[in-house]
């Protein structure tokens, strides 16, 4: 069986277990049996109360009291509102990013069968790798934020992207990082008048209002593919149904996507969902699900009545075919507890699949059925979608390294790499003797001249022990 079929076989296997593992479903229950979602689900909504409960006291009518979607788009009405760049500086821009970020040898291997060769180092270049169009749009507006307030101080809410390179250089932009105090990021320094981005990731409602409040120019990179899956959350809220997050719960972009929702839960893989979807048809201990759960829950949740009805969303960098298998567990044990004529009234699913990501994870999935010594791969430490890229290689037993920027690769024959469990490791002699194949990628954070510096650094390493054939450079055409 090839590499490239594991993954789908994986994901077939994953859904059967987990399905299999929800047992001793309850009887359907009847459509005319009484239920206690109508009598508490309002209260169990602690954000969407918190709301309410404000207005009243400043005596605002209920029904006029904005969604968090309403008011996101009540605030991007404002003339300090910047969410499509500044297109008097683009041009200039676009050639620094050029000059800055893109790789010769990297367009040279696409142009031709993504393979380099020099020496016994043979290199083959995964077909959809580094920058994708969000992250890169991202980027450029903040370049463009700066040559377009030359005087205005400018802040940051959070990284940029998860690159350390390209936020190094935007500190050296004198573009200021929000400091962060016991969890809680610093919003009192930032005056009226100033400079604020919002990342790539997006920004919690809550973020925006303040910013709103305070007067400042807001700059809003939040990638479209972020803003599309709260769009899913808010058709969730407005078919009073709770948000299954597929994330993190302490990565920035899944915290901004449940500030979009009343009601929410986040499950970090397929294991936490077994867990939830267990929950729903046999019932179980509410403290130990509590607990568990203590972080990743909105406040207020009640298991007990919050997951009658349920709508998938995702952290757009989770690895996504975990993603439509969690789809598939709460719409079979929907099914299996409601019957199928009433699934559609307990579960919501909508697209919010990245293609940037996904067409990454395929592509080193692809890259798994060349012959390979180990896989060598680019991003951020923090990346969550270089992470997903590590897993995959992880999963078939096929050798790889994660680095976040080339200098992880010592002249002592060693490289400094992140394990799947998120530590950091050295690895002596990591390039044995002999020819070599090595498998290349990055992660959607990474520009391709960061690329190129790690491929370099391993020829610079091969040469180093003298181990390098006095052969003509050679891109396959």
């Amino acid at each position: 069986m090839s590499p490239r079929s594991m993954p789908v076989l994986l994901v077939a296997v994953l859904a059967v277990l987990c399905t299999a593992s929800v047992t001793a479903f309850h009887t359907p229950s009847s459509p005319s049996a009484p239920s206690i979602w109508g009598a508490k689900r309002g209260a169990a909504s602690a954000a969407a109360l918190t709301r309410r409960h404000q207005a009243a006291a400043d005596g605002e009518a209920v029904e006029n009291v904005l969604s968090p979607k309403q008011e996101r788009r009540r605030i991007i009405q404002s003339p300090n509102f910047h969410r499509q760049g500044f297109k008097a500086e683009s041009e200039g821009v676009e050639s620094q990013m050029v000059s800055e970020f893109t790789s010769q040898l990297i367009n040279e291997m696409k142009d031709s069968t993504y393979t380099f060769q020099k020496g016994d180092l043979t290199i083959k270049l995964a077909k959809s790798f580094g920058f994708c169009w969000g992250v890169e749009r991202a980027v450029a507006m903040a370049y463009e934020a700066r040559a377009h307030f030359p005087e205005q101080r400018i802040h940051i809410t959070n990284e940029i992207i998860h690159n350390p390179g390209v936020n190094e250089r935007l500190a050296d932009m004198n573009i200021d990082f929000l400091p962060v105090d016991e969890g809680k990021k610093q919003f009192e320094h930032i005056e009226k008048d100033d400079v604020v981005i919002l990342p790539a990731f997006g920004a919690t409602i809550q973020e925006m209002q303040l910013l709103d409040k305070k007067g400042v120019q807001i700059v809003d990179t939040t990638c479209p593919w972020v803003a599309k899956v709260w769009t899913a959350v808010e058709k969730h809220r407005k078919l009073e149904s709770t948000s299954v997050i597929h994330g993190k719960w302490n990565h920035e972009e899944t915290i901004a996507t449940a500030s979009f929702a009343d009601v929410y839960i986040i499950v970090k893989d397929i294991h936490e969902a077994e867990y939830v979807c267990n929950y729903i048809v046999n019932g179980g201990d509410k403290a130990e699900f509590m607990e568990k759960f203590k972080n990743a829950v909105s406040e207020g949740f009640d298991p007990d009545v919050d997951l009658e009805k349920v709508g998938l969303a995702n952290q757009t960098t989770m690895y996504k075919r975990e993603t439509r298998a969690i789809g598939k567990l709460f719409e079979k044990t929907m099914m299996h507890k409601y019957g199928p004529a009433e699934v559609k009234n307990h579960y919501a699913e909508f697209d919010t699949i990245c293609d940037a990501t996904q067409e990454r994870q395929d592509a080193i999935t692809d890259l798994m059925e060349e012959k390979l010594d180990f896989i060598l791969i680019v991003g951020g430490f923090d990346s969550s979608n270089t992470a997903h890229l590590k897993e995959i290689p992880h999963m078939q037993h096929i050798p790889s390294f994660h680095i976040d920027r080339a200098e992880r690769i010592s002249a002592d024959g060693s490289i400094e790499h992140r394990e799947i469990d998120g530590s950091i490791v050295k690895t002596a002699n990591f390039l044995p003797d002999g020819p070599l194949t090595i498998g290349v990628t990055s992660g959607a954070s990474t520009p391709d001249a960061y690329l190129q510096e790690a491929i370099e650094r391993l020829f610079l390493l091969r040469t180093l022990k003298g181990q390098e054939a006095p052969q003509k450079d050679t891109v396959n055409a």
